[in-house]
């Protein structure tokens, strides 16, 4: 039983990695994509006094260009006299015909002195590079035409180095799962997901699974209880690694529609229906003939329950969707980048399973824990209920955050209190029922002073809200770009948020990270544009592919020139601290 219950749970995983391998999706096909030359080495120049720059953007990490293949020559229609080139440090890279070879992945910069240089003086670069275990590119030329520069020694001049830009997590853990090894990305995504499982974006599954439990009856062992417990696991790993899949491979409109009003309206009814349940208004199971067929296929459980558990698993999942953190960011960031569905599902399985793990826990304990006989019983069911209320209204913030909300939030406080408050007075007198008493009642006063003080603080909330961090709003790639263009014109560099209602470590940016004193310090010097995405519309849909948006929150950020600055991009949460940091690097370009 226990072999044939574990190849039943695992089928969800394997299902997974069958696709991942099947040819028939071809948007599951891990093989890299072979580029036209001129797309997989992206080439830029720049040239300052008598310093030439050569830059060559990768366009993933199985790209690589040999070190020895540079060659620079200097044209015949203008004068000039070049140094030798400056090369960074190379990696080894073992070629099958060539043996170990210096090569660069990623990117390099090539510098190189100008000794001298008249007129339009043109100079030819030649390079070549290998997809790695599928082709190599034939030597490709690129030219470059030199601004004057007067005799010279040839030595540059000694800057001080740009601060360099700090590794964000998401970027670590894609270059993480970019490695050699499988275990130890594993062991980690598994060990971020139980972080991840005290954050708000998990708490709801807490009442969810527990209401399960408590709904299964006065009989239920601990063996039945770790079954649903991680039945409602998988069920929930599944939802949260195929959307994670489907983000990073068609862009994160998928995201936002799971978030759309219909949607999160839809999930609050879900659960307000089977909190209706655990007051006793209905018990949720199949019918009876339909039950007694499953009773048998299932040795005797309660029909459907397993089915049902792993469907409310499956619903759960997009509970925690919106919530893009920095590993499943880095997961999303590896797949878009090297297109290995395969490892970045099982990446977001491990996250998953992490998160799950307390849940796990949880609902096998309950086995043990939950009253399995008297009025208590039907409490704790009540409370589950109660809970259950909670996930809709944490739906509905996503709409429709602030006063009303958390109005509503108060009036669920005086509900839950008055009825824990009642519920205590059937219990025999003892010290025990007084202290329940002070409890309860505090909590009951609480939720008055939290509705009270949300009330008569909204105007001094909106006050404060107009020296918080101002915008610019944008809403399509055309204001955008106007923006950024006007802003280089003053020489400034640009940040732009993207932002949506729905996006939980949006909300921690705006309130936890740009009012710090540390950042508005940089910020000040900066352009400051956010484009509101929570519509989903077609003008939001195209900023964010214009950009290939993997998740919110997002933040970009724009050279005076008007020069995206990519590989400073920021997914996901950053604290203060370290996102000050990251903004000196910003600046310093």
């Amino acid at each position: 039983m226990t072999k044939t219950l574990t190849r039943l749970l695992l089928l969800p995983l394997l299902g997974l990695l069958s696709l991942g391998a099947s040819a028939n999706f071809s948007f599951l096909k891990q093989e890299p994509q072979v580029l036209p030359v001129d797309q997989a080495y992206l080439f830029d120049f720049r040239q300052q006094d008598n310093a030439l720059q050569l830059t060559w953007t990768m366009a993933g990490d199985q790209y690589y260009l040999y070190q020895d293949k540079f060659v620079l020559k200097v044209e015949v229609d203008g004068s000039a006299e070049l140094g030798p080139i400056q090369y960074p440090s190379p990696v080894i890279h073992t070629d099958e015909f060539f043996g170990d070879q210096p090569v660069y992945f990623n990117d390099v910069t090539l510098t190189i002195p100008v000794l001298e240089a008249q007129g339009e003086a043109a100079v030819t670069v030649t390079y070549q590079g290998c997809l790695d275990k599928v082709l190599c590119y034939p030597p490709t030329k690129q030219t470059v035409y030199l601004s004057a520069v007067a005799a010279n020694d040839g030595l540059l001049t000694t800057a001080a180095p740009a601060p360099a830009a700090p590794q964000t997590q998401q970027d670590g853990l894609a270059a993480l799962l970019a490695g050699d090894g499988l275990l130890l990305p594993l062991v980690t995504f598994f060990g971020l997901g139980i972080l991840l499982a005290f954050t708000p974006c998990v708490f709801p599954m807490y009442p969810i699974l527990t209401g399960i439990i408590a709904g299964q009856g006065k009989k239920l062992s601990t063996g039945k209880a770790f079954a649903l417990s991680m039945t409602y696991v998988q069920g929930m790993a599944l939802t949260y690694s195929l959307l994670g899949l489907v983000v990073a491979s068609a862009g994160v409109k998928y995201q936002a529609a799971l978030q759309s009003p219909a949607v999160l309206i839809g999930l609050a009814i879900l659960f307000v229906v089977l909190s209706l349940s655990m007051f006793g208004l209905y018990n949720l199971q199949l019918p009876s003939s339909l039950q007694g067929k499953l009773a048998n296929a299932q040795n005797q459980q309660k029909g459907g329950s397993f089915i049902g558990v792993f469907v409310m698993g499956l619903i759960s999942g997009l509970v925690a969707s919106p919530c893009t953190t920095a590993p499943l960011s880095g997961a999303l960031i590896y797949v878009a980048q090297s297109g290995d569905l395969v490892l970045g599902g099982l990446a977001l399985y491990a996250l998953s399973m992490g998160m799950g793990l307390p849940l796990l826990l949880l609902g096998t304990s309950g086995g043990k824990l939950l009253p399995k006989a008297g009025a208590w019983m039907e409490a704790i069911k009540h409370v589950f209920g109660f809970l259950l209320i909670a996930v809709s209204i944490m739906m509905l913030d996503r709409l429709w955050p602030g006063t009303i909300m958390d109005v509503i939030w108060a009036l669920w406080g005086v509900a839950l209190a008055g009825y824990l408050l009642h519920q205590n007075k059937k219990t025999a007198f003892s010290w025990m029922q007084t202290v329940r008493n002070v409890v309860v009642v505090l909590g009951l006063f609480a939720s008055v002073s939290y509705g009270f003080h949300a009330v008569m603080n909204r105007g001094e909330t909106l006050a404060s809200a107009q020296h918080a961090v101002q915008f610019i709003k944008v809403k399509t790639v055309q204001d955008l770009e106007r923006e950024v263009a006007k802003a280089g014109a003053e020489g400034k560099t640009v940040m732009l948020d993207l932002y949506a209602d729905w996006c939980v470590a949006c909300k921690e940016f705006e309130h936890k990270t740009f009012p710090q004193p540390q950042v508005t310090a940089r910020t000040d010097k900066m352009v400051l544009l956010q484009a509101d995405v929570t519509a989903n519309d077609a003008q939001d849909i195209e900023l964010l592919e214009s950009y290939q948006v993997l998740g919110l929150p997002t933040l970009l950020f724009f050279t005076p020139e008007g020069e995206e600055l990519n590989q400073l991009r920021v997914t996901g949460f950053m604290g203060p601290n370290p996102f000050a940091d990251h903004l000196d690097a910003v600046l310093a370009q």
